[in-house]
């Protein structure tokens, strides 16, 4: 049972997910840096609120509040990793796009020959 579990653990597509996670963890925490370190104090900035956007709320009562800074900020994440997806996706979709236009180009010797063997099979039809 150990030597099963050390196989499928081997397998290339679980260490595919483990990289991912890996990477993606570490992703989150620099969009989060991004978005609370820099983008956030220039919101506030143009704004006129505090140096922290996710300190920005609406009090309407002492028991109902409205912390719309922290929605910004995670609305912040969100679009710079939908974003930075996007583009990742496109540059893969355009790199196997020119693998297969290279793998689908025919050789034009065989085309010749092909027509070749159907002039021949016509010839003998008829």
């Amino acid at each position: 049972m150990l030597s099963e579990f050390k196989t499928f653990i081997m397998r290339g597509n679980v260490l595919d997910l483990a990289v991912g996670v890996i990477i993606g963890g570490a992703f989150t925490g620099l969009v989060k840096s991004l978005t609370n370190n820099l983008i956030g104090p220039i919101l506030t900035f143009f704004t006129g609120g505090t140096s922290d956007l996710a300190s920005l709320k609406l009090v309407i009562t002492k028991e109902l509040t409205f912390k719309y800074g922290a929605f910004l900020n995670d609305l912040i994440n969100f679009i710079i990793t939908a974003f930075v997806v996007f583009l990742l996706i496109k540059v893969i979709n355009r790199l196997f796009r020119t693998n297969k236009e290279k793998a689908i180009e025919v050789n034009p010797e065989l085309e010749i020959l092909t027509d070749i063997r159907d002039l021949l099979e016509a010839e003998k039809k008829a």
